[in-house]
C-alpha cells in the first residue's frame, strides 16, 4: 500500500474521533496534533503541515456540522476535505490525439514510465508510438524497445544518432497517423544547462501538447525545486511520480509537487508495467484512510473482466446454478485485476483488517485452489457436490496436494454458495450495492 505507515497513523487520530463520546476543543486539538506528527513523519513540508491543521482546527471549532450530521462526521470530513486539499489539483491525460514529451533527471523512471504511460492509453483505445529519443545513455534504445515489445506498441529510434532533435524530427514521419507519440528524452544527473537546452530544442520540434515531467518519490521534498526548475523550462503540464510504494518521502513528494502548481498526472505504485495509476487526490486520500475506493476497483475490473462472462455468472448466481467452474472464472479475473493486497486496499476497512501474513496465505491459497480445480473433470466443476471420498483422493494426487486441501476448498465453494444466497436475500445490501454502480456510472459521464 502507497504510504502505508501515513495511512496508519492517520487512521489512528480518526478512530479518536470516531471513538469519541463528544466533540470538544480539547480532542480537536488532541487530534490535530496527530495529524501534524503524521504528515511531519511522511516528510510533507513543515510549514504546509503548520498551515493545513490550522485550519482544520479552526473548522473544527467553528464550522457548524451539516444538517443530519454528527459532530464527530463533520470533523472526519473536515480532516479528509483539508488531507485532500494538500495534494493540489490532478491532472487528467485525455484518450485523444496527442503528443507527449517526457523529461526527468537519471535514475527516475522516465524509460519505464513511458512504456507504462504508452500501455494506459493503448488500453483506452489509442493507437500509440513510442520514441526512444535518449541519445545519450548507453543501451537507453534496448531498454524501450523491450519495454514497447512487452507492451506491444512499436518504437522508433536509433542506437547510432547523436543529435535528439534529428530522431525527433524522423519519429513524427515515421508515426504520422497514430493517435499518441510519446517520446522518451535524455536525462542527467543534476539540472545542467546543456540538459535544459536540449529538452527545450526537442520540445520546440514536437510541439507536445503535454509535457510530463517524472520524478521519484523518493527525493522527498526536493521533488519541489526540481519540478520547479523543469516547469521554468519546459512549461510543464504534468507530473508522474514514480515509486511511490514502499517510500516513507511519497508525502513529501506528492506535496511539494501540489506547491509548484505543476499537477500530478499519475504515480507510480510497483514496478509492473501496469503499476501506474491515473491520480486523483480524493480518491487517494481514501485509500489511504481505509475508506477504500471503489471507483478504482471497477475501473481495474473493467479492464480484464469479460462483460458477456460477468452477466453469465450473474444470471447463473441468481438462479442458483453457481459451480466451481464459475469460481475458477472469478479467480482468474482477480489474478487480472491485480495483487490481492491491492484489491483489498480498494475495498472500504478490509486493509486494516489484513495482515501481511493474512495476505501471504490468502494469495497461496487462492493459487493452491486453481491448481486443485485444474485436477478437476469439467464434469466436477459443474457439480461439486458429486465429488466424494474416492474423487477427493484422485483429485488430491493429480494436484500435488493433501485430501484436506481438497476439502478445504470444496468448504470455501459450499460457504461462497451461502454467502451469496444470503445477499441475494438481502434488499438493504442489493440496493446499497445498486447505487454505488450507479453513482459510478454517472461519474463515468460527467
Amino acid at each position: 500500500m502507497v504510504l502505508e505507515g501515513l495511512g496508519r497513523s492517520l487512521k489512528d487520530a480518526i478512530k479518536k474521533v470516531a471513538n469519541a463520546s463528544h466533540v470538544d476543543a480539547e480532542l480537536v486539538k488532541d487530534v490535530v496534533k496527530d495529524v501534524q506528527r503524521a504528515l511531519l513523519h511522511a516528510d510533507v513540508n513543515v510549514k504546509l503541515v503548520l498551515s493545513m491543521t490550522k485550519n482544520l482546527e479552526q473548522r473544527a471549532l467553528t464550522e457548524r456540522p451539516p444538517a443530519g450530521m454528527s459532530s464527530r462526521e463533520h470533523v472526519i470530513r473536515i480532516i479528509h476535505e483539508e488531507l485532500v486539499n494538500i495534494l493540489g489539483t490532478p491532472k487528467e491525460i485525455p484518450a485523444k490525439p496527442q503528443r507527449i514529451l517526457m523529461v526527468g533527471l537519471y535514475g527516475q523512471g522516465k524509460t519505464t514510465t513511458a512504456g507504462k504511460l504508452a500501455k494506459d492509453l493503448h488500453k483506452r483505445g489509442m493507437k500509440v508510438g513510442l520514441v526512444a529519443g535518449d541519445v545519450h545513455r548507453p543501451a537507453a534504445f534496448d531498454q524501450l524497445a523491450q519495454i514497447g515489445r512487452k507492451v506491444n506498441i512499436p518504437v522508433f529510434g536509433d542506437p547510432k544518432a547523436k543529435s535528439a532533435i534529428v530522431v525527433a524530427k524522423k519519429a513524427l514521419k515515421e508515426f504520422e497517423g497514430y493517435d499518441v507519440v510519446i517520446f522518451d528524452t535524455s536525462g542527467r544527473h543534476s539540472l545542467e544547462k546543456e540538459l535544459i537546452d536540449e529538452i527545450k530544442a526537442v520540445a520546440k520540434v514536437v510541439d507536445a501538447e503535454h509535457k510530463l515531467l517524472v520524478l521519484d518519490a523518493q527525493t522527498g521534498q526536493q521533488a519541489g525545486p526540481q519540478a520547479k526548475a523543469f516547469h521554468e523550462a519546459v512549461g510543464l503540464t504534468g507530473v508522474i511520480l514514480t515509486k511511490m510504494d514502499g517510500t516513507a518521502k511519497g508525502g513529501g513528494a506528492l506535496s511539494a509537487v501540489a506547491e509548484t502548481g505543476a499537477p500530478i498526472a499519475y504515480i507510480g505504485t510497483g514496478e509492473h508495467l501496469e503499476d501506474l495509476e491515473r491520480f486523483d487526490p480524493e480518491r487517494f486520500i481514501n485509500r489511504l484512510l481505509g475508506m477504500g475506493d471503489i471507483k478504482s476497483l471497477i475501473e481495474a475490473a473493467s479492464e480484464v473482466v469479460d462483460e458477456r462472462k460477468a452477466e453469465e455468472a450473474a444470471r447463473r448466481l441468481m438462479s442458483g446454478k453457481f459451480s466451481l467452474k464459475d469460481m475458477y472464472e472469478q479467480m482468474e479475473m482477480l489474478q487480472g485485476i491485480g495483487p490481492f493486497k491491492k484489491l483489498a486496499s480498494m475495498l472500504p476497512g478490509m486493509a486494516d483488517k489484513l495482515s501481511e501474513q493474512d495476505v501471504e496465505i490468502t494469495q497461496e491459497r487462492l493459487a493452491r485452489f486453481r491448481v486443485i480445480m485444474d485436477s478437476m473433470t469439467d464434469e466436477e466443476l459443474e457439480n461439486p457436490k458429486m465429488i466424494k471420498s474416492a474423487r477427493v483422493t484422485r483429485i488430491a494426487r493429480g494436484s500435488g496436494t493433501t485430501t484436506k486441501q481438497v476439502r478445504e476448498l470444496l468448504k470455501q465453494y459450499d460457504a461462497s454458495v451461502k454467502a451469496m444466497k444470503g445477499f441475494m436475500g438481502n434488499r438493504k445490501m442489493r440496493r446499497q450495492l445498486m447505487k454505488q454502480f450507479k453513482d459510478f456510472d454517472l461519474a463515468k459521464g460527467a
